[in-house]
């Protein structure tokens, strides 16, 4: 049986991203940062919510992690670590805290992010696919 990973989208700010909580098995594991719906304009808007299948993927530059497969029209989206929207490139950020700069900016990101992504890899060991179910609720 696939893993049953689901992503539920919570907010879309234009300027900072989409924010979300993803569970595991039915059970709550972290927030995740995608960049804002643009129509799914490749490396720059956040995936259609609908139902994928992810496989196990060496990325040369994350290492390994789960690509996000038949996303319609784009490649290569993956579940990988990093803080910010300028991160994502059209992929899923992991992160076990919501940051926000005190800043001119209020630039809102993922915190923890390598340690989160980590967990994630450690939860799914053993498992080459899962079943990833992306919803809406803003």
């Amino acid at each position: 049986m696939l893993p049953i990973i689901e992503l539920i989208r919570l907010e879309e700010n234009l300027e900072f991203g989409t924010f979300g909580i993803l569970k595991i098995q039915k059970e709550v594991f972290c927030f995740t940062l995608e960049p804002p719906d643009t129509l799914n304009t490749r490396s720059e808007s956040s995936i259609p919510a609908q139902q994928y299948i992810c496989k196990r993927h060496i990325s040369p530059k994350f290492g390994e992690t789960f690509w996000i497969k038949d996303v319609p029209g784009r490649s290569f989206i993956m579940f990988h670590w990093g803080n910010w929207i300028k991160n994502t490139l059209g992929c899923i950020l992991l992160g076990s805290t919501i940051l926000k700069l005190k800043n001119e900016t209020n630039q809102r990101g993922v915190g923890n992010s390598g340690n989160t992504f980590k967990e994630f890899m450690d939860l799914l060991e053993g498992f080459n696919k899962a079943h990833l179910t992306i919803t809406e609720v803003f």
